[in-house]
């Protein structure tokens, strides 16, 4: 059986963690890098090729299952060897949030840019918002590519999916943080300078950020302030004023290392306020 075929015929069919887990078609659509068959020319020849659905079946065999897929679409890169973004469930849930499920984020390219690149992330069901975890908070496990590649990826998937409790218990304490308006106002404030550091070119207010999009996330704690402003800061869609004064609306943050950044930065805004 091949590694696609053995991918698919992976996917549990008992746990309700994965009623989304991505078909071979799905992926494919969403991901055509992750079935690359060799490397970039411009790569050297110490690079290694290693299929990324090649190691999506060696972690399919170690318990995780991909749920979500997609990839840079940069003009000048090509679609086979495009940076590309995985996000994986353990097949048996280690742990509970009250609305979100633990994942891990699968980073590659095929072009010299960049190693796998392994990270904790956390996916919250009220509003599908993807988060990722501080790399300062839960280390990135980076493989270069040569070596046991397929070994050393799946080494780092167990061993980030170990501290998932660590994880559950950051979300914990956010929760059980409660901010007033100020205190809500400043984290607004500061999470606008990482997208805008000079505030001119914001042409947006902190309080924007504190406008909820949906129900789940009206109150006061440290958790859904959090969720309110990375969904209102990456998700884009804001009324803003432009330098010439036209009225238009923020873009929604589209690139992958970008958005990993600010979603990165906003998990240690967050966490430094928790109690």
């Amino acid at each position: 059986m091949d590694a696609t075929a053995l991918l698919l015929s992976r996917q549990p069919s008992h746990s309700s963690a994965f009623r989304s887990a991505l078909s071979l078609e799905e992926l494919r659509e969403r991901a055509p890098a992750a079935f690359a068959t060799g490397a970039h020319e411009r790569t050297s020849r110490s690079y290694k090729f290693i299929s990324t659905v090649g190691v999506l079946n060696a972690l399919a065999e170690a318990g995780f299952m991909p749920v979500e897929a997609r990839q840079s679409s940069q003009r000048a890169a090509s679609p086979l060897h495009a940076r590309h973004l995985i996000r994986l469930r353990p097949r048996v849930e280690t742990i509970r949030l009250r609305d979100s499920i633990a994942e891990l984020l699968l980073l590659n390219s095929h072009d010299a840019t960049g190693a796998y690149a392994l990270r904790a992330g956390l996916f919250r069901v009220v509003c599908l918002n993807g988060l990722v975890a501080s790399a300062g908070d839960f280390p990135v496990w980076r493989v270069a590519h040569r070596g046991d590649v397929v070994g050393e990826v799946v080494q780092g998937a167990l061993e980030i999916s170990q501290r998932f409790g660590t994880l559950a218990a950051s979300v914990e304490r956010m929760e059980r943080t409660r901010l007033e308006e100020d205190q809500r106002l400043g984290f607004a404030l500061d999470a606008l300078a990482l997208r805008y550091p000079d505030a001119s070119q914001a042409g947006i207010r902190p309080a924007q950020l504190l406008e909820p999009r949906r129900s789940e996330d009206v109150g006061h704690d440290l958790w859904r302030t959090f969720n309110t402003v990375q969904s209102n800061l990456l998700g884009g869609g804001l009324v803003k004023r432009s330098a010439s004064g036209r009225l238009t609306r923020t873009r929604p943050i589209r690139a992958i290392p970008r958005d990993l950044e600010l979603n990165s930065q906003l998990w240690d805004l967050a966490i430094a306020r928790a109690a």
